[in-house]
C-alpha cells in the first residue's frame, strides 16, 4: 500500500487535494452534501491504490535481436514476447525499451486486457549508422488504472547486445602474393629414407577412427598406424590496421579513422571470400578474437574479424606494437591501412615488409580530411621500405584505389618470375 501511494499520479494527488479541500469547507459551512462528494473525491485514488498495490502481476519477457550482426545503415529487428505468469489480471501496461540514441528513439507501447495466461509478442526497428556494440534494454513496465491516478514502476534487468560492423565495400579481383600452408595431416615432408607409405601414414593418436588404421603399415613397424587425413591448403593473411590518435584527423564518422576501419572491414570479407585465413592486428598487438588462422572455412567466419573492427577505437600510443612479430617470420600476404606515418614507424615498416612474403599498403591521406592539399608523403616512405602502397583521400572511392594497388602489384612485379605461391584473390 505504501508504494502504491507513493506511485500516485498529478491526478492522483490531485484528487486527494481536492477531497480533504472539500470535507474541510463542508465543515466550516456546513454543508452534508459537500462532504459526501469530499469523501467520494477521497477515497477514489486511495481505494484505487490499494487494488494496484495489491494485483501482484508476474510477467515475463523475451527479447530477441535479428540479426545481432548487422552492417552500419542496414535495419535490425527487435522482438519482445510478453506473457502474464500471475493468476490475477492487470491493469493497463505502459512498456518503454531502453536503446542508445544513436539507434533510434525509445519505443513505447500500451497494453490492456492482461489476463491469466496472457501472451503478446511485438517489435520494432532499429537502426545506427555509427559502428559499435549496443545493449538494448532493460525495459522499463509502468502499471496504471484506467482513471490514471496511480502509476508503478517495474524493470526488467536484462539486456541483448547489437553489434554494428563497419560498412563494408565489394572490392574487384587483384592479383595478391601469399604463401600457401596446409592446414591438415598431409603436409610436405622430406624423408631420407623410407617408401613412398612412409609419407601417408603418420602413428596412432588418442581419438583417432580405427577405420583408418593402415595394417600393412602397422604389421612392419610393429605399431598401430594410420592414414593421413587430405585436407585443403590454405593460405594466410595479416591485416594491420592503425588505429593511433596521433595518425588520424577527424572527428566521428567523417574522420580518418572511420575510413581506416572501412577500408579493413572491406578487407577482411574480400580476403575471407578467397580463402585466406585472416588475422587482425591493431597499434596494440594482435586480437586473439578475431585470429582466424586456425578456422578451416575462413568463408564463413569473418564474423569474429567484423566485431574485432565494430569496437576499434583511437588509442593513445605513439609507436605502433611489435610484439606479434617477434614471434617469429610467418610469411603470407600482408596487408596494412595505415594513417599518418613518422620517422619513428620506418623501422616497424621495415620489420613488417621484410616478414612478409608480400606486403600491400593503402595509406590514408590524413591531412586531406582536414582541408589541406592532398600530399603522399605515407606512401612514398612505404615505398622507401618496400610496400607496395597506394593513398587513400576522404572523396576516393576503395575499389578503385584497390583496383590501383593492383596494377601497382603488377608493375612491381613485372619482368620478375612470378613465385609458385602468389594467389589471385
Amino acid at each position: 500500500m505504501r508504494e502504491a501511494l507513493a506511485g500516485l499520479t498529478v491526478r492522483g494527488r490531485a484528487f486527494l487535494a481536492a477531497g480533504v479541500t472539500a470535507v474541510v469547507c463542508a465543515i466550516v459551512l456546513d454543508q452534508s452534501a459537500l462532504t459526501r462528494v469530499g469523501v467520494l473525491v477521497l477515497v477514489l485514488p486511495l481505494l484505487t491504490a490499494w487494488v494496484v498495490g495489491r494485483n501482484r502481476y508476474r510477467l515475463a519477457l523475451v527479447r530477441t535481436v535479428t540479426p545481432q550482426l548487422v552492417a552500419a545503415g542496414q535495419p535490425a529487428r527487435v522482438s519482445l514476447a510478453l506473457s502474464n505468469e500471475g493468476r490475477s489480471p492487470n491493469g493497463v501496461l505502459l512498456l518503454e525499451d531502453h536503446v542508445p540514441y544513436v539507434l533510434g528513439t525509445r519505443p513505447r507501447f500500451v497494453v490492456e486486457g492482461i489476463g491469466s495466461g496472457w501472451r503478446q509478442s511485438v517489435s520494432y526497428q532499429v537502426r545506427s549508422d555509427v559502428r559499435g556494440r549496443f545493449e538494448i534494454g532493460p525495459m522499463s513496465v509502468r502499471v496504471t488504472d484506467p482513471f490514471g491516478l496511480v502509476e508503478l514502476g517495474r524493470t526488467f534487468r536484462t539486456t541483448v547486445p547489437l553489434i554494428v560492423t563497419p560498412r563494408t565495400v565489394a572490392l574487384p579481383q587483384i592479383p595478391l602474393g601469399g604463401a600457401w600452408t596446409g592446414s591438415g595431416d598431409n603436409r610436405p615432408r622430406a624423408f631420407a629414407t623410407g617408401s613412398a607409405e612412409d609419407v601417408t601414414v603418420r602413428e596412432y593418436r588418442q581419438g583417432d577412427d580405427l577405420r583408418r588404421v593402415h595394417w600393412r603399415s602397422s604389421a612392419r613397424l610393429g605399431e598401430l598406424m594410420v592414414r593421413r587425413e587430405e585436407q585443403p591448403w590454405q593460405s594466410r593473411a595479416t591485416l594491420v590496421l592503425d588505429n593511433r590518435l596521433q595518425a588520424h584527423r577527424g572527428q566521428g564518422i567523417a574522420s580518418s579513422l572511420e575510413a581506416a576501419v572501412s577500408a579493413a572491414a572491406s578487407i577482411a570479407v574480400h580476403l575471407s571470400h578467397r580463402g585466406f585465413a585472416v588475422r587482425l592486428v591493431t597499434a596494440l598487438g594482435e586480437d586473439p578474437a578475431s585470429n582466424a588462422w586456425h578456422l578451416r572455412d575462413t568463408d564463413l567466419n569473418t564474423g569474429p574479424l567484423l566485431e574485432a573492427l565494430a569496437v576499434v577505437q583511437a588509442i593513445q600510443q605513439p609507436h605502433l606494437d611489435t610484439g606479434w612479430l617477434a614471434e617469429g617470420a610467418h610469411g603470407g600476404l600482408t596487408v596494412a591501412v595505415f594513417g599518418g606515418l613518422g620517422a619513428t614507424d620506418l623501422p616497424v615498416l621495415r620489420r613488417m615488409q621484410h616478414q612478409a612474403g608480400s606486403a600491400l599498403a593503402i595509406a590514408l591521406d590524413v591531412d586531406a580530411w582536414l582541408g589541406a592539399p592532398a600530399g603522399e608523403g605515407a606512401t612514398r616512405a612505404l615505398g622507401q621500405q618496400g610496400w607496395r602502397a597506394v593513398p587513400l583521400g576522404p572523396r576516393d572511392r576503395l575499389d578503385a584505389v584497390w583496383q590501383e594497388l593492383g596494377h601497382t602489384s603488377s608493375h612491381s612485379s613485372r619482368g620478375a618470375t612470378r613465385p609458385a605461391s602468389e594467389a589471385t584473390a
